[in-house]
């Protein structure tokens, strides 16, 4: 035969009440202590109704006994790991009033601690009077719900030091952090990359850029990459950082495929946008830009820019033709031809504007393509049997062909 099934019984009691009943029943507690308590109790309890509400409501006034009895729980149960012996031994030394202020302040550093691992969404200073509602809710709240969440912010709170120290070394504080809301992950990852190649400033967009291309240079394989985490970062740290450094390892082999455009790959791709962090600085990308446009300007137009020097160029890019401000007269008939089989497109030549030209010029030039296609389409389209001719003698005229 099998053996009776054992049967285990739920004591649903508030831990306070079980420890104070181990304590009397075990000699710790004595009666002069359980006066004391009969003279505590009333007194914790209007001062929580006072706090949370109204002490000359009854229904406040039970709420707040209850708010006490969880209170005195929570504290003794968290600090004596769940041991009646040392809980009733707690509640001997100690005052009701201690214990239950000792529950309050482990709910009041659970509030305080960020919920956002996003600088700018956390309010900064501790525990403040805006937060009495949610401590009236979590006054109520069990002790695993409570280790839960705690668990949760901790974690969150670690990751926003350990974006806080890293920054820190890169020259950038908390209150730069918090102004352009920053991700504390995104910060740990960018800093590791910038760690690895030696920088010493936080980098902007143009810096991250120039970070990813030297890696692509530098290591192809993932291996290789130079991640290691700072010898002096704290201990406590360690492990977070670490966790977040495996994420960029994991990243690797998408951050160094050399056939991923980098800034289609971190401001448009899903899976990388938000997910490392750099400074936005407007006017240095507008420079950065400029220059780069400016050097293949110059090295397209040779310094030439008269209108037919820029019309060719114009109707090259329009045409899918490698831009050129001079044509020959054999080049001229082949663009010719190129338009007729397979069309123009303006709109090439707008964005090569709008990419390349000098900023102060761009609108003129623009204004010149323009007007330019509104006369000169139709004939450099144009299936007539004369049509080529035609075609070239306009280019002759307008454009610049030797």
């Amino acid at each position: 035969m099998s053996s009776p099934s054992a049967i285990s019984l739920y004591d649903a009691r508030p831990f306070f009440e079980k420890a104070l009943q181990h304590g009397v029943q075990h000699g710790i507690i004595g009666p002069e202590k359980i006066e004391a308590m009969r003279v505590d109790g009333p007194k914790g309890m209007v001062q929580i109704a006072r706090y949370f509400g109204n002490e000359y409501l009854r229904p406040e006034l039970e709420k707040a006994r209850s708010r006490m009895v969880n209170l005195i729980s929570l504290y003794l149960e968290s600090s004596c790991g769940g041991d009646l012996q040392l809980a009733a031994e707690s509640l001997r030394d100690f005052s009701l009033l201690s214990r239950s202020k000792g529950g309050s302040d482990m709910l009041k550093a659970l509030i305080a601690l960020p919920q956002s691992s996003h600088f700018g969404m956390n309010e900064r200073g501790g525990f403040k009077d805006e937060h009495i509602p949610l401590l009236a809710k979590w006054s109520l709240r069990s002790l695993s719900e409570y280790q839960a969440e705690l668990a949760t912010r901790s974690q969150v709170a670690q990751v926003m030091e350990a974006a806080l120290w890293l920054a820190d070394e890169l020259g950038m504080d908390a209150e730069e952090l918090d102004e352009v809301g920053a991700d504390a992950e995104a910060v740990v990852r960018s800093c590791l990359l910038a760690l690895a190649l030696g920088r010493v400033e936080m980098p902007d967009w143009v810096a991250f850029e120039k970070m990813v291309g030297t890696l692509r240079k530098r290591h192809g394989d993932v291996a290789a990459l130079p991640l290691a985490l700072p010898k002096n970062l704290p201990a406590h740290l360690r492990v977070v950082v670490e966790a977040l450094r495996q994420n960029v390892i994991a990243d690797g082999p998408t951050i160094l495929d050399a056939a991923l455009p980098i800034r289609q790959l971190f401001h448009r791709s899903p899976a990388f946008m938000g997910r490392y962090f750099w400074m936005e600085d407007g006017l240095n990308e507008v420079d950065h830009h400029d220059r780069a446009a400016s050097a293949v300007w110059r090295k397209v137009t040779g310094g030439n820019a008269d209108d037919g020097s820029l019309l060719t160029l114009f109707l090259c890019v329009a045409a899918a033709a490698p831009p050129k401000t001079l044509l020959t007269e054999k080049s001229a008939a082949a663009l010719v031809r190129k338009i007729r089989k397979s069309g123009l497109t303006p709109g090439l030549a707008h964005q090569y504007i709008v990419d390349h030209a000098p900023a102060q010029h761009r609108d003129a030039y623009a204004r010149l393509w323009e007007g330019f296609v509104e006369e000169a389409q139709a004939t450099l389209q144009s299936d007539a049997v004369h049509a080529q001719g035609d075609a070239l003698a306009l280019l002759r005229r307008e454009c610049h062909v030797q």
